[in-house]
């Protein structure tokens, strides 16, 4: 089977990609498209849960929404920088899934992690064109680069409508438990904003977005290029 994508979406850790936009992925799935989410670390500094227990929480997540596939570079978490070894090994990664769209952290947020995923996916997409940059590997031309929300938000140049796809996207975000039940911490518990009050928060904010066009749910996006129609 082809492992070519329809939308793949990068996230410094596992559960950035279902804050930001977990009702979009739901809602693409069900129309039969075929998404995937690379995560850049396995989150090994996060102060509740474990490397394993993210991995398992990932991949019920991944099951909720329906995802074709999903994988991890296993990069240093909180210790990514703009090094060639980091672009390179998510340029192979377009390369290897060849979407059509591909979605980043917004380039700023309050996590330093979620900033440089942003301005290493920006990289590599570009070096992904480049037919003599890693010619060992095809060259991938993405059609648009989308940017998605995690922890700040700011002007949307596009929404989704997420109201019927959102049960999803809350079970997904549910899946993670060490990150966001305090019950479910174990051992050592620390709180932190993710344990504070963190899901009714996100819920709020794509509600506030949503209200923006008279639907009960919306998740927002930018894009650094005009959007482009024929007619109006």
């Amino acid at each position: 089977m082809s492992e070519q994508l329809d939308l793949l979406i990068f996230g410094a850790h596992p559960d950035d990609a279902e804050i930001g936009m977990g009702g979009t992925i739901a809602k693409h799935t069900r129309a039969g498209y075929r998404v995937g989410i690379c995560d850049l670390t396995r989150a090994e500094m996060s102060s509740n849960g474990n490397v394993d227990t993210r991995r398992e929480e990932a991949e019920e997540a991944a099951r909720v929404l329906g995802l074709t596939a999903r994988s991890n570079l296993g990069l240093p978490d909180r210790g990514l920088y703009m090094s060639k070894e980091h672009v390179d090994a998510i340029t192979l990664e377009i390369r290897r899934f060849k979407p059509r769209i591909v979605f980043a952290p917004y380039w700023q947020d309050r996590h330093p992690d979620h900033v440089a995923c942003s301005q290493l996916v920006q990289e590599a997409v570009f070096n992904a064109k480049l037919r003599r940059y890693m010619p060992e590997s095809e060259p991938v031309q993405v059609e648009q680069l989308y940017f998605y929300f995690i922890n700040d938000l700011y002007e949307s140049d596009v929404l989704v409508n997420v109201t019927d796809s959102y049960a999803s996207k809350t079970a997904a975000l549910r899946a993670y438990a060490t990150q966001f039940d305090p019950a479910a911490s174990g051992t050592g518990y620390v709180a932190t904003p993710l344990n504070q009050g963190y899901l009714e928060r996100v819920e709020a904010r794509d509600r506030l977005l949503g209200q923006k066009r008279m639907v009960p749910y919306a998740e927002g996006f930018v894009s650094k290029l005009p959007m482009i129609v024929d007619l109006f």
